[in-house]
């Protein structure tokens, strides 16, 4: 009897156990109210959001998609945007997927790092203030990073002897992911993995990885074909609205954009205020400590891997283009974040599992303050595009109350944010986004509502300098005759 009261209370508490969720189960609960809380679900879409968005949803007609970009966010967003316009049901799809992926991406690496680690690296990553900001909205970015970590954890479990089927076709399906979502990132980040995959002659994982890399980038190859005129033409179309990709010193507008600059273009003024970009410079010191404690730990390639995986992917941010947005990096903090995480527990735990009181509570005060820096950022940047894009659809409004009502097309300064939020088409004859002729608007201009939009105090291009003006938050707003007909203005 004494022995099945025994085994009935083994059974309990391992059932109690595999029912209790995990610390980065935990990590990516408290992501999904962190999210919600502080980025609005209402916020607005953005300019590249809108693009991407656009291509699949019938609130506006499609918006010109340059050379650049890939389709991976337009197919995530498509299972929401198809059917419904509604940018609230878009951040809570894309808030749990975020926090979803996150799950998955720690998960990954499993065995090869204690849960601790882990937990602690999820948990670094997502107090990001570009994390958090980033995470619930339609861009590509942060799917890269979560690809990476995927990608580079199932390639060592593989390594490691854990190499059963999933972890092959979580190197395929990630790399997959990392591809459609930008093609050039990816190969930027596997470059790590592949000189490894090479060395060691694994054949299996070569073909995972060069498989999934393939099949995510195949449809941007097959349209460079079919729009582009072939692959080197829309590689060299891509390099020029980058500003031409060569050696370019960013470093400095990287730390200009932690203030929340969500593109920093030009990047010009003074550099923040030290206590904004500390963490920044931090994060690789951390790092090189975690590899020289994995070294002396002998288990160097499971450090290695990621702190070189993360140097590949932030070469073309930090060294090739002259510009710069918090947002390219994110490849760079997620990979970073687990021998950081590795780091900091070594800090504050001794061999034996013991704390180091005095290190466990500078680390707590450091970290303390490093969220406090992260909020205050995040406020200031979700407060500042709030109220961008509200102007956004105000300025909808206005034009809407001057008669530009679908089907219409508006052009000139910000016509892509502005068409959509409008309703209608955008085009313009000069820029990145050049897609149209003054010829065809003027056309256009006879049949449906045409406007012009210009910066305040500008001059406006000269097919629209005879239409009457309006202004409104900061926008000039030249609206062609026919439209004016049909509005109350």
């Amino acid at each position: 009897m004494a022995d099945t009261a025994s085994a009935t209370r083994a059974t309990r508490t391992e059932t109690l156990r595999l029912a209790r969720p995990s610390a980065t189960a935990l990590v990516a609960g408290v992501f999904v109210l962190v999210q919600l809380l502080l980025v609005p679900p209402r916020m607005g879409l953005g300019w590249d959001e809108i693009v991407y968005v656009s291509q699949v949803g019938d609130h506006a007609p499609a918006a010109f998609f340059s050379a650049p970009r890939a389709r991976g966010v337009t197919l995530l967003a498509a299972p929401v945007a198809s059917w419904t316009s509604s940018t609230t049901l878009l951040r809570i799809y894309f808030t749990l997927l975020a926090a979803l992926g996150l799950y998955l991406a720690l998960r990954a690496w499993r065995g090869l790092f204690p849960e601790r680690v882990l937990a602690a690296a999820g948990a670094l990553f997502a107090s990001l203030w570009v994390t958090v900001f980033y995470g619930p909205q339609a861009m590509p970015n942060y799917w890269v990073a979560i690809g990476a970590l995927v990608c580079a954890g199932c390639v060592l479990r593989v390594r490691a002897g854990q190499g059963d089927r999933a972890a092959l076709w979580g190197v395929a399906g990630s790399a997959a992911l990392m591809a459609l979502m930008r093609p050039t990132d990816a190969v930027w980040v596997t470059l790590p993995l592949l000189v490894l995959v090479l060395a060691v002659r694994h054949r299996r994982l070569l073909a995972a990885l060069l498989g999934g890399l393939a099949a995510g980038a195949a449809e941007w190859v097959i349209e460079a074909y079919v729009s582009y005129g072939g692959l080197t033409e829309r590689l060299d179309e891509a390099s020029r609205i980058q500003g031409g990709l060569g050696w370019n010193i960013a470093i400095g507008d990287q730390l200009r954009s932690l203030t929340g600059r969500a593109l920093c273009r030009p990047c010009t003024g003074d550099l923040p205020n030290p206590v904004i970009v500390l963490w920044w410079f931090t994060l690789p010191v951390l790092a090189g400590l975690g590899l020289w404690l994995a070294v002396r730990a002998r288990r160097t390639e499971r450090t290695l891997v990621p702190v070189a995986c993360a140097l590949t992917a932030g070469i073309p941010y930090l060294f090739l283009i002259g510009y710069a947005a918090p947002r390219f990096l994110l490849p760079f903090y997620a990979l970073l974040a687990i021998p950081v995480a590795d780091a900091l527990w070594h800090l504050v735990r001794r061999p034996g599992g013991a704390w180091r009181p005095v290190a466990a509570t500078l680390v707590a005060a450091a970290l303390a303050g490093h969220l406090a820096v992260q909020g205050a950022v995040l406020h200031s940047v979700v407060g500042r595009t709030v109220d961008a894009r509200g102007d956004w659809a105000r300025t909808a409004d206005e034009l809407h109350r001057l008669g530009v009502q679908p089907p219409c097309l508006i052009t000139g300064f910000e016509s892509i944010p502005l068409g959509y939020y409008t309703g209608c088409a955008s085009g313009n004859t000069i820029g990145h986004n050049a897609n149209t002729t003054k010829a065809a608007i003027l056309e256009e201009s006879r049949r449906h509502p045409v406007a012009t939009i210009a910066r305040t105090g500008s001059t406006p291009p000269r097919y629209a300098r005879s239409w009457p003006r309006h202004g409104f938050a900061g926008f000039d707003l030249y609206v062609a005759p026919t439209a004016q007909e049909g509005g109350d203005g």
